[in-house]
């Protein structure tokens, strides 16, 4: 059976609400000492968004290489228990993957996530961003349409 991704899109030009963040939460960038806690998170989350993440060692490297990488551009939510939640952003002012630990789900988390990075594109002078979600992550797409996020279009998504 075919599976079918969203491009939804946030336009920026307007005013864009604040983040309302979980107590106890600290905002945090990539760091090569978080990248094992920055994959554990993202390999808890594939299931839920059908995504793929690749061990610590190949994700890391393609993550760095990466020509649109910019460490400032993947935020980093954390407390005192560890990484809650990640927004892997690109240069190009798409938000890769945005994953929240299962524990710290439907407490606001990736909201505050998404609304930050809305705020740092914004910041850098970008007028939209764009992030891809598959059709049938109905909890992922609320999201994001919650948030303005408005339908681009639709497609196949195309296995590797």
């Amino acid at each position: 059976m075919r599976e079918y991704f969203q491009l939804l899109r946030r336009d920026l030009t307007g005013s864009l609400p604040a983040p309302q963040w979980p107590a106890g939460i600290e905002l945090d960038h990539y760091r090569a000492e978080l990248a094992p806690a920055i994959h554990s998170v993202l390999r808890l989350t594939q299931a839920q968004g059908g995504g793929r993440v690749a061990s610590l060692e190949q994700w890391q490297h393609q993550f760095i290489t990466d020509a649109e990488f910019d460490p400032t551009l993947c935020l980093v939510a954390s407390n005192a228990d560890g990484v809650l939640g990640v927004a892997q952003c690109w240069t190009s002012a798409f938000i890769k993957n945005l994953s929240i630990h299962p524990c710290a789900q439907g407490q606001g988390l990736g909201r505050a996530l998404l609304l930050q990075a809305f705020a740092m594109f914004k910041q850098r002078g970008e007028p939209y961003v764009d992030l891809k979600v598959l059709e049938s992550n109905l909890r992922a797409r609320q999201l994001y349409e919650s948030a303005g996020m408005r339908f681009v279009l639709r497609d196949v998504v195309i296995e590797d």
